[in-house]
């Protein structure tokens, strides 16, 4: 291990990309880290909302999935493959047993285990998402990725994970910024109308 420059794990943070990522798959993302250390990162976009209804695909997990009550595509890999992830209002206390089928992967926001039976998480979960899909990142890329300014760093909310107006979560999570970030909200989609 020595050598290894210790990775500062980013796990919970929002990736916000920066006006300039040209890659199409994060245009104007907003990805929420679910794991990140020296072995890779791994994350879901929260602002790509599909047609698709969550009721055609994981019928059980319908009632509980957020509105709108669409499946989104977290990422460009494993499309086929599906992620749950979840709030629990008011978070686990510590030594509070986090429901069964919940994993916390920060503060209250955690993964949800799809192969568990939905009654079991009904009662504790606050708002769920289903991705498709997920954004990945080998060894030492995202660290790459964010010395080239691809991606602003932010704390994220609860409420980022639920938002009820997904297109609308690149401008505002930039917009609570308390900083020069805020100021990027106000670009115009294409730049080249400045």
């Amino acid at each position: 291990m020595s050598g290894m420059t210790e990775v500062s794990s980013l796990t919970g943070r929002l990736l916000v990309a920066t006006p300039a990522l040209a890659d199409p798959n994060f245009d104007r993302a907003v990805v929420l880290l679910l794991d990140h250390d020296e072995e890779g990162s791994l994350g879901v976009v929260l602002n790509r909302p599909t047609p698709v209804d969550v009721s055609d695909i994981l019928e059980a997990w319908a009632d509980l999935a957020g509105e709108p009550g669409v499946v989104f595509q977290g990422g460009p890999v494993s499309l086929d493959s599906a992620l749950g992830v979840a709030v629990i209002p008011g978070g686990v206390a510590s030594g509070e047993r986090a429901p069964l089928g919940w994993r916390r992967v920060h503060g209250a926001i955690g993964l949800v285990d799809l192969e568990a039976p939905p009654e079991l998480l009904a009662s504790a979960l606050g708002s769920l998402r289903i991705f498709a899909g997920y954004a990945g990142w080998g060894p030492g890329q995202l660290e790459d990725e964010l010395t080239e300014g691809a991606w602003y760093v932010v704390e994220s909310e609860p409420g980022d994970v639920s938002s009820p107006s997904p297109e609308r979560l690149w401008r505002e999570v930039l917009r609570r910024q308390r900083n020069e970030l805020a100021m990027v909200a106000t670009y115009p989609d294409d730049p080249s109308l400045n």
